[in-house]
C-alpha cells in the first residue's frame, strides 16, 4: 500500500514508520515539525527536504494516489489540554477532521485514527469495552472521543475509517517523551535513584509499547475491509493493565541502587481506568503482542545509559512535549493555536536554551 502517516515525526511515529516501511508498505509523512531536535540516540530517520506541514491546512489534492492515511498527530499530553484548551481542540479534533475530510474527498479508502484508552476516563473499576459510555477528563481524551463520533459520520462505501484506541505507550524511541508514566519512571529513576510518585500509586493504568501499537496499525491495515470498517478497538494487553505502583516497583527492580518514594500529600489520580482488549485479540488472533511493560523498563534503561541522559536532560525542554510547547510559544516560533509563524525548520531545543 501507498500510506501517508500524519506526525511521523513524534514518538510513536519515529517507530511507526520504519515499522510499516520493514512491512514493505510504501510510507510517506506529514508533520509540522514542533519536535525537531527532541531526540535519542540519533533522532528519527531522515526526511530530506520535505517541508514541514500542518495537518489543519492539508487538501485532497495532496492526498491524491494514497490508498491509505495513519493519522498519528496530536497534542498527545494531558497538561498540554490544560495549557490551552482551545489549542488542543483545534489540533486535535479540527486538525483531524480536516485531514479524513481531505482524504475522503481524495479518494483515499482507510482511515487509521490513533484514539486513545483515554477517552474512558474515570471509567471505574470494571474493565472497559469498545462500547462502553466515555468518561474523558481531560481535553485530549475529550477530542478523541469526539474525532470518533465526527469521523464514523464519514464511514461510507468508499470511505472506511478505523479507531486504534492505544493504551498509554511506552518504550524508547528516537524521538523520546518523557511525560508518560513508564518512560519517566525510569528516566528519574536514572538520573536521581528516586522512583518517585506523584500520586498515591493506586490508579489503574492500560499500557501499551509504541512498537506493539505499530503491530496493531500494521494487523489492521492489511486486514478485509469488512473487518475494520467504522470499528474500535483497544490496543494492549491485559497482562499489563497495572496500577502505577507495580510499575514502580517494576522501575526500581530493573534500575540498580534506586528506591520508591511518594510525594508528600500524594493523593488518587482522577484518570483510572481498567481495559478490555478481547476484542482486538478475537479479532485478529494472529495479532500477537510482544512487549511487557518489565522488558519495556529495561529496554529504556538500556537506552537511557547508551543515550546518556542526564538530571538536566529530563528537567530540559527536550524530552517533556509542554516545557518544549512553551519554549516555541515564548519565541514567538507558533501562535497561540500552535501554528507555525516561520517556514523554516524550527531549531533544537538545546539550541533554543
Amino acid at each position: 500500500m501507498r500510506v501517508l502517516v500524519t506526525g511521523d515525526r513524534g514518538y510513536i511515529g519515529a517507530v511507526m514508520v520504519p515499522f510499516l516501511r520493514a512491512a514493505g508498505h510504501s510510507v510517506d509523512g506529514l508533520d509540522t515539525g514542533l519536535y525537531e531536535g527532541c531526540d535519542l540516540l540519533g533522532g528519527p530517520d531522515p526526511i530530506g527536504d520535505r517541508a514541514p506541514r500542518d495537518m489543519r491546512d492539508v487538501t485532497a489534492r495532496e492526498l491524491e494516489g494514497y490508498d491509505a492515511v495513519v493519522c498519528l498527530a496530536a497534542l498527545s499530553n494531558d497538561p498540554l489540554g490544560n495549557l490551552d484548551k482551545a489549542a488542543t481542540y483545534s489540533v486535535n479534533l479540527d486538525g483531524t477532521l480536516n485531514v479524513a475530510q481531505a482524504a475522503k474527498d481524495a479518494g483515499v479508502e482507510r482511515f487509521l485514527f490513533a484514539s486513545s484508552c483515554s477517552l474512558y476516563g474515570a471509567a471505574g473499576s470494571e474493565a472497559v469495552g469498545e462500547d462502553a459510555e466515555m468518561f474523558p477528563v481531560t481535553a485530549y481524551g475529550e477530542t478523541k472521543a469526539l474525532a470518533e463520533q465526527e469521523l464514523s459520520k464519514l464511514a461510507d462505501d468508499t470511505f472506511s475509517p478505523t479507531y486504534l484506541r492505544n493504551a498509554t505507550a511506552y518504550g524508547a524511541s528516537t524521538r523520546l517523551r518523557l511525560d508518560i508514566v513508564v518512560n519517566n519512571l525510569t528516566a528519574i529513576a536514572l538520573t536521581s535513584g528516586q522512583v518517585r510518585l506523584e500520586s498515591d500509586g493506586t490508579p489503574w493504568r492500560p499500557l501499551v509499547h509504541i512498537e506493539d501499537i505499530s503491530r496493531a496499525f500494521l494487523t489492521v491495515l492489511e486486514s478485509p475491509r469488512d473487518v475494520i470498517h467504522d470499528e474500535a478497538f483497544n490496543v494492549g494487553r491485559s497482562e499489563d493493565v497495572v496500577q502505577v505502583r507495580d510499575i514502580a516497583e517494576m522501575v526500581r527492580e530493573a534500575v540498580p541502587g534506586s528506591t520508591l518514594s511518594i510525594a508528600e500529600g500524594a493523593g488518587p489520580d482522577l484518570r483510572n481506568y481498567k481495559v478490555d482488549f478481547s476484542k482486538l485479540n478475537d479479532t485478529f488472533p494472529e495479532l500477537q503482542l510482544q512487549w511487557t511493560v518489565r522488558k519495556g523498563v529495561e529496554e529504556l534503561y538500556d537506552a537511557y545509559q547508551r543515550h546518556g541522559l542526564t538530571l538536566d536532560d529530563f528537567n530540559s525542554a527536550q524530552f517533556v512535549r509542554l516545557r518544549r510547547i512553551q519554549q516555541l510559544l515564548g519565541a514567538g516560533l507558533v501562535d497561540g493555536q500552535l501554528r507555525r509563524q516561520t517556514d523554516g525548520q524550527f531549531p533544537g531545543p538545546k539550541e533554543m536554551q
